[in-house]
């Protein structure tokens, strides 16, 4: 995978692009205790990331720019263009699906079903992952099996069971609407439009796709008071006992590696791509934790219907197997250490600003 740029947004487009966005602000952390004033106290956590509260909290601040790759540039006509398409059903066979379909922003940029529904009411085999703060993703799909979201972005499209619109269909369809003609050479200098160019106008667009400021962002920048004395604790509890942060790390909470963590379900994940390597069988991808209380239902088959049940799940340490991350063993949580862990979760959902329907093309 080519490295990505962190390039921040020229200044004459930040407005645009925190617009379409929903807000992505600078944050500047200011040190202050995890759980009231605990001074100087540790958290216990793996050798390998800081283990001072200082330190701890200073992991999660909000980056200040939106990476977009140097293949791909960010540019407000591609952003533009990349929205009318991504909420455009004439992108499927049916004329019934758009990639809003699955990763609508109503629901935190997924679907609220158990598994996506895809082309003719086929149910298919996962849920919807979230685009939200794709930008930072260093693999997509609960597999990994893209690289980049310009990648990502034609295949659903492509795809028979998904939204079952052949790559040259879809380009000599929208040719055909002569409005979309003026908007590809805005984006890209011509009116041809391509397979590629659709991908790069999408992929530039979902990058735009950023979680909103929560109240946990507020805490991190020195407002004491932004959430309760129970998401406080909860914060700790992730840091050390419940051991979440090893692997939902990050601003974004999520190391974009890939784990078993032991729910019953015979779908071998990235263990599909890499059959050769134990700890890959039904090994799925970390997903952040931004915007996650408007994400239910929760995993990569959609079996945990609430963060309840999340943390239920995590607590009794799944399903014993080889494959099985060494990370997920039980827990013993109290039930006071649960609530405080839902309401530390519910915090990382921001108030975002509605996302407007565009008007398409004709």
């Amino acid at each position: 995978m080519a490295a990505k740029s962190t390039n921040a947004i020229p200044k004459a487009l930040t407005a645009a692009v925190l617009m379409l966005a929903g807000g992505l602000a600078a944050y500047r952390s200011q040190a202050a205790a995890i759980v009231g004033q605990q001074g100087a106290a540790e958290i216990q956590r793996p050798a390998s990331v800081p283990r001072t509260l200082d330190q701890t909290k200073a992991e999660y601040r909000r980056p200040e720019t939106i990476p977009f790759p140097p293949t791909n540039p960010y540019t407000l006509e591609k952003a533009v263009l990349g929205k009318k398409l991504y909420f455009d059903t004439r992108l499927s066979s049916g004329n019934l699906l758009s990639c809003a379909s699955c990763h609508n922003p109503a629901f935190g940029w997924g679907d609220a079903q158990p598994k996506a529904i895809g082309h003719d009411m086929k149910v298919l085999a996962r849920r919807s992952p979230s685009i939200v703060n794709a930008a930072w993703n260093q693999a997509l799909m609960w597999d990994g099996r893209e690289a980049t979201l310009e990648t990502q972005a034609l295949g659903p499209i492509a795809t028979a069971a998904e939204m079952n619109m052949p790559l040259a269909v879809l380009t000599e369809r929208l040719a055909g609407i002569g409005e979309y003609n003026p908007l590809f050479i805005a984006a890209f200098g011509t009116d041809a439009i391509t397979a590629q160019n659709v991908a790069k106008a999408l992929a530039t667009f979902e990058r735009t796709v950023v979680s909103a400021s929560a109240l946990f962002d507020s805490w991190i920048a020195g407002d004491e008071k932004a959430i309760s004395e129970d998401a406080k604790r909860g914060f700790a509890l992730f840091n050390t006992k419940a051991g979440c942060a090893q692997c939902h790390s990050g601003w974004n909470f999520t190391d974009d590696s890939f784990h078993d963590i032991g729910l019953d379900s015979p779908d071998l994940g990235r263990g599909k791509l890499v059959p050769d390597t134990l700890k890959l069988q039904h090994a799925f991808k970390t997903p952040g934790l931004r915007e996650i209380a408007r994400r239910a239902p929760f995993a990569h088959d959609g079996s945990l219907p609430t963060l309840e049940a999340v943390v239920d799940h995590y607590d009794r340490g799944g399903i014993e197997r080889p494959s099985r991350s060494d990370i997920i063993k039980p827990l013993r949580l109290t039930a006071q250490e649960k609530t405080d862990l839902v309401a530390f979760l519910q915090t990382l959902t921001g108030r975002a600003e509605p996302m407007s329907i565009p008007l398409l093309p004709r």
